[in-house]
């Protein structure tokens, strides 16, 4: 048999987290122009990381599809010149 010495203590963390998490009271906090900017200016560039990402995982197979194509090309033009 097991003895589990944290799962009471762990379960009363989680119970007074969420209790916290759900309180409705407010922060009183003062949020001033340089840190609401700060804020703002992290929240687009992760925002702008993210489109990236989707267009770097989009744009280069497009991109080796379009070289591939293009070689593809001159190679019949180069053999359709050959007699």
């Amino acid at each position: 048999m097991q003895l589990n010495l944290f799962r009471g203590p762990v379960i009363c963390g989680l119970f007074a987290a969420a209790l916290l998490a759900v309180n409705p009271a407010p922060a009183l906090a003062y949020m001033g122009p340089g840190l609401g900017l700060g804020a703002i200016g992290a929240a687009l560039g992760v925002i702008a990381a993210l489109l990236l990402m989707l267009v770097s995982i989009v744009w280069y197979p497009f991109k080796r599809m379009l070289r591939r194509m293009r070689d593809d090309r001159a190679t019949r033009a180069a053999a359709a010149k050959q007699p």
